[in-house]
């Protein structure tokens, strides 16, 4: 972070969480620093992904207010990177004090490679004083004693990178999980809505049936009664006919 943005940028950090987003106005107030300040450094490490953000607006007063997080994932892949890079310069380093002849000015502490110090006629520029050769033995063993705790330090970042994307896994087959449960209410939700639809859509087929046939029911019976009448009338017209006929 202190490469990305100062120091300051480390203090920041020190502050925010890997979970919840952090009110940029707590930030700058326990750093003592202005809100600018405090944005332009956030904004320096979100370039690298290092933070994200989210921001609210004021209703009342109108303007935005962020919400810092750390990415935790993102920091340690970042400082995995570096560490690649650091160690890959000291190889580098190594396997050129193996293979190439360095000199250096005992007065002056100044070290130069062998084209230089031919350059020179192996005499310090700074000093006039003789160009000794230097024994790398010393040099190769410091920049493997380096290699080795960056290596350890690698393997550490290593470990908690395992750790913090297991831990996104499992989040995500949680989120995953969830997503279809919610996926399967809605489908059990449509279909029970469905199944009452179709119910009640039965069921007023059956009542519009039942309807129908009472509605027929009844108007045979309607019109087997004025059958029944009308032929009484006509049995009783027809006796009336037959009683004038005898008395005449």
């Amino acid at each position: 972070m202190i490469l990305i943005a100062g120091k300051q940028a480390e203090e920041i950090v020190d502050l925010l969480d890997g979970k919840k987003y952090v009110n940029e106005f707590i930030i700058a107030k326990k750093l003592n620093l202005t809100i600018n300040q405090t944005r332009n450094i956030l904004y320096k490490i979100s370039d690298h992904g290092l933070v994200s953000f989210i921001r609210k607006k004021d209703k009342r007063k109108g303007w935005y207010t962020y919400f810092w997080k750390i990415e935790i994932l993102k920091c340690l892949e970042f400082l995995k990177g570096n560490l690649i890079k650091k160690m890959d310069q000291i190889n580098h380093q190594i396997k050129s004090r193996e293979t190439k002849e360095f000199y250096f000015c005992e007065r002056c502490h100044i070290e130069f490679t062998e084209e230089n110090a031919l350059i020179y006629h192996f005499i310090c520029p700074e000093c006039g004083n003789l160009l000794s050769r230097k024994d790398n033995t010393v040099a190769i063993k410091d920049y493997n004693k380096e290699l080795g705790r960056l290596k350890r330090e690698l393997a550490l970042v290593d470990e908690e990178l395992y750790k913090e994307k297991e831990k996104l896994e499992k989040s995500k087959v949680r989120a995953t999980k969830k997503e279809e449960k919610l996926k399967k209410q809605t489908r059990d939700k449509a279909t029970k809505e469905r199944k009452r639809i179709r119910e009640a859509a039965r069921n007023e087929a059956i009542k519009n049936i039942k309807k129908k046939t009472k509605q027929s029911k009844t108007a045979r019976s309607k019109h087997s009664k004025k059958k029944k009448a009308k032929k009484n009338k006509k049995i009783k017209t027809s006796k009336k006919k037959v009683t004038k006929k005898k008395k005449r």
